[in-house]
């Protein structure tokens, strides 16, 4: 505790605003995520290694950029589909125990979690929630469950941005930026793309065309840091590889191919909504089971498995077919290189598939992220939209792998409102920015197609809905308003002279609706006010009603206003001193009183100009 508040004394000793202390921030959460994602895909490989490789036989296909550190490791052991299902079965139930009994709140695809906290819990996610979300992710993707690696990544970023904004005692605010930082970090080193984690973290918290700007500097930093970790720990030779390798040069022959791709957006965004649709409609039908949420994920898995092996047989024992279990990504680099090899009927099937899978999996409550399976799912459909176009037009469509990369682009954008970010992400990890044209064009299309859905339920229109901005849009109905506007300077107002006994107050008050009372010289001029409650004070006490004075029960320092006050000023000194009452004064002499500024008055006044705004078409928030 004592490192906490000297680093805490360190950090505001800078200026909130400065870029100084999201520096330092930064890169604390960059080296913590960066090594998160080491941690987690060390511990995804030894459970794969150790469960689907040495017991099943089956060594997922990875891509050119990825690394194995069982590369050196080879195990003989042919394959048996039986017992693949019974290691995808017991890793789906080790999943469920762990989670259900730790902490419930990991399950599932995790991103959506994260979402939650930042718009209603002021960015606070319990510590242990990413060190579940951890292992039971591994489990759950080592032993061949249909899922990605950015959830469980993305929570690790985000929950020690949150834990650390905590023991900092930093504002909500603050809390929120690291946790979004946090989360941009792992996106970015996960994924190898750093400035597609930053603009992810910004973008994925609304559904509608809006950036979570105060994000995007910290998570900038953050994603370079982790990004620039995770690396470090890979190969010489594949640490500045794109994840999907170097070889991927397709190009934009004519501007008349934005048809094609114009239609692969329709295609893309027709997917998107069925993949979404079957996602929440599974999950709602293991929630309807009447057993202990503990053991739905095994039950998830083990239907995964079914599916997987049932696949395998269908297409004459194809290892390729098993790309509908795990991440997929194996059969995902062959599409993007030679799509020819692989066929439509099989991509198709693929993707379909894909659909079920990732929804038996992360649906029941298995744990694991849903961008990876989009990527998968997006990429097999472009392919062989691809290939099929270009049977009808063979001199326009002439490369049907770029249509592919389009594809994941914009069935990720379409089924997550998140296009500008998936647009960068697609480009880093395949190192090809030549298609940028027909991604933009294909997100753009497939975001305003898919209005209607959500593939993320936490996320929020726009920065205006958010509980996380309540009250940063609200239109000042006070602006311009005057204390002039309010008052009554004819209204009738009983002053009390200085002289005037204790005595005649406590009759006098009998006759009276006034509660507050201005106190004046001989000369008329305003010298202090008193209120009912300070005559009460002295009702108990007959003794000193002829002795005591107005001038003795007055209070002699008081807060007045003048006509030209403005009113948003007013009703904070109403706030900050509760009073219901304040004097009106001159200007040019404060001695001069004019009037009596009543609380309740002004509260009716503000109420007035909010209905004028409502009706002008304003959408704003009662007092």
């Amino acid at each position: 505790m004592v490192y906490f508040k000297k680093i805490n004394d360190l950090l505001t000793s800078f200026d909130l605003k400065t870029s100084g202390k999201w520096f330092v921030l930064s890169c604390l959460i960059g080296v913590v995520a960066g090594l998160g994602a080491i941690v987690f895909d060390a511990l995804t490989q030894f459970v794969q290694h150790h469960s689907l490789v040495a017991i099943a036989g089956f060594e997922h296909p990875q891509t050119v950029g990825e690394y194995s550190f069982y590369q050196d490791h080879a195990v003989e052991v042919d394959f048996a589909p039986w017992l693949l299902l019974a290691v995808i079965t017991l890793g789906g139930l080790a999943s469920g125990v762990i989670v259900y009994n730790i902490a419930p709140e990991a399950e599932g695809h995790g991103t959506d979690a994260a979402i939650d906290a930042f718009h209603n819990k002021r960015g606070e996610i319990q510590p242990r929630i990413p060190i579940v979300k951890t292992i039971a992710s591994a489990l759950t993707l080592g032993t061949g469950g249909s899922a990605g690696r950015e959830g469980p990544i993305a929570q690790i970023g985000a929950g020690f941005g949150s834990w650390v904004a905590t023991k900092l005692k930093l504002s909500a605010r603050d809390r929120r930026i690291m946790l979004a930082a946090g989360m941009g970090a792992g996106i970015g080193a996960i994924f190898r793309a750093p400035l597609a984690g930053a603009l992810f973290a910004a973008e994925i918290m609304y559904s509608n065309a809006d950036f979570e700007s105060d994000v995007i500097v910290p998570a900038a930093m953050s994603s370079i840091i982790a990004y620039s970790l995770y690396c470090m720990s890979l190969p010489q030779s594949l640490r500045f590889m794109p994840l999907f390798g170097n070889e991927l040069h397709h190009t934009v022959d004519s501007h008349f191919e934005l048809i094609p791709y114009a239609i692969l957006s329709v295609v893309l965004s027709l997917s998107a909504a069925f993949y979404v649709k079957t996602f929440y409609g599974t999950n709602k039908l293991f929630k309807r089971l009447p057993i202990k949420p503990m053991f739905r994920p095994a039950i998830g898995a083990f239907l995964t498995g079914v599916v997987g092996i049932g696949l395998f047989y269908l297409y004459h024992q194809d290892m390729r077919a098993l790309s509908v279990l795990s991440t997929g990504y194996g059969l995902l680099q062959e599409a993007l290189t030679n799509a020819s090899n692989v066929g439509i009927p099989l991509l198709l099937t693929i993707a379909f598939v894909k659909v079920f899978t990732t929804s038996l999996t992360i649906g029941s409550g298995g744990s694991g992220g849903v961008f990876g399976p989009s990527m998968v799912i997006g990429g097999c459909i472009g392919t062989a939209t691809g290939q099929f176009l270009q049977k009808m037009w063979p001199d326009l469509v002439t490369q049907p792998e770029a249509y592919g990369l389009v594809g994941m682009a914009g069935f990720f954008a379409g089924a997550a409102h998140a296009p500008i970010s998936t647009i960068i992400m697609v480009s880093e990890i395949t190192g090809n920015y030549a298609l940028l044209l027909p991604t933009m064009l294909a997100s753009t299309l497939c975001f305003v197609l898919c209005q209607r859905v959500h593939l993320y339920q936490k996320q929020y229109p726009s920065r205006l809905d958010s509980p996380a901005h309540r009250g940063d849009f609200l239109i000042d109905v006070l602006e311009g308003s005057r204390v002039a506007d309010v008052y009554d300077p004819n209204r009738k107002i009983q002053l009390i002279p200085e002289s005037k006994t204790l005595d005649e107050i406590v009759h006098s008050l009998a006759g009276t609706q006034q509660h507050y009372f201005p106190v004046v010289d001989d000369a008329g001029r305003i010298i202090g006010v008193f209120s009912e409650d300070d005559v009460r004070a002295y009702l108990y006490d007959e003794t000193i009603w002829k002795l005591a004075l107005a001038r003795d029960i007055m209070q002699p320092d008081f807060l007045r206003v003048t006509p030209e006050d403005d009113l948003n000023t007013v009703m904070q000194r109403f706030t900050a001193i509760n009073v219901e009452a304040l004097p009106v004064v001159d200007a040019s002499d404060p001695g001069i009183l004019l009037g009596m500024l009543h609380r309740k008055e002004t509260i009716g006044y503000y109420n007035q100009q909010l209905l004028k705004h409502k009706r002008a078409g304003e959408e704003l928030e009662p007092a």
